[in-house]
């Protein structure tokens, strides 16, 4: 029996070329999924999948790795791939969360959800960065994914336009902290806001400098949260209450958008904290 030829995707040949050529092997729908939000020490991790047309409908001006592009040409991108897309998710996990299950666990489980919620389903799979398991369908985890594959970058706007919105409302509810501006990410100024005001709610206590600020930096990286009210959240103007319903409402276009709670914990990996900047070098 003959093997088929090898399929060789040239490094130059654009951002759809690898999406093109797994097409003309027969994987038609072919889905890209990224995330928002490792590096950042405060807000949720967003996970998100899409899965765009085929031919220059799926082609989208501007389409590139989120954190290449403007504010203003992401929200526009935006726009396009959730006009555009035969079907995306975008799924968030909270801070606590991500303290409760660690980090790398809980990129993993929310790409994996995302993935599962599209409306159509995916023949094959790419991922920015790292293999997911658990997909009945065959993928392949590729470095810089966002900016080689245009589904890839796809999911990457999607992921990174949600979680600047949910900053910016938080930049409201936990006032001093500047999260509008610099999204929880650790620069000078949320660094020096920590200091003062000590962590919100919304903060990650599993990661080093928040735990060094709140009096917690001598117990395991993973210690319980502290209870409500927490340190700062009076001075940061917080409330008190916790809304007990889950975010979660669904898109135009097959989209969905939910919280990504419940699902069973798996062994961690292990891995270095992530505290740069989105676009920093890791």
């Amino acid at each position: 029996m003959l093997t088929p030829p090898r399929t060789v995707v040239r490094r130059d040949g654009g951002l759809y070329a690898l999406e093109r050529a797994l097409q003309r092997r027969g994987f038609r729908h072919v889905a890209g999924a990224d995330e928002a939000g490792r590096g950042a020490c405060a807000g949720p991790l967003v996970a998100a999948a899409a899965v765009l047309p085929e031919g220059r409908r799926g082609e989208i001006d501007e389409l590139a790795d989120s954190k290449l592009l403007t504010p203003a040409a992401r929200e526009r991108v935006y726009q396009e791939v959730v006009a555009r897309a035969l079907a995306y998710a975008v799924v968030i996990i909270p801070a606590e969360e991500v303290d409760a299950r660690g980090l790398h666990v809980c990129n993993l489980a929310a790409m994996r959800r995302a993935l599962a919620s599209l409306a159509t389903r995916p023949d094959y799979v790419l991922t920015d960065g790292f293999g997911v398991d658990g997909l009945d369908v065959p993928g392949l985890a590729v470095w810089k994914g966002d900016r080689v594959a245009a589904c890839v970058a796809a999911a990457s706007v999607l992921a990174k336009v949600t979680r600047d919105r949910i900053m910016v409302d938080l930049d409201g509810r936990f006032p001093g902290y500047g999260f509008a501006e610099h999204k929880g990410y650790i620069t000078a100024e949320h660094s020096a806001a920590l200091r003062e005001l000590g962590p919100c709610r919304e903060h990650r206590f599993s990661y080093v400098n928040v735990a060094a600020v709140s009096g917690r930096d001598g117990r395991p990286p993973r210690a319980r949260r502290p209870a409500s009210p927490e340190p700062g959240a009076a001075a940061a103007g917080a409330s008190a209450e916790r809304p007990d319903e889950p975010m979660e409402h669904s898109g135009p276009s097959g989209g969905t958008v939910g919280v990504a709670l419940g699902e069973q914990p798996r062994p961690p990996v292990s891995v270095g904290e992530d505290v740069v900047m989105e676009g920093g070098v890791r």
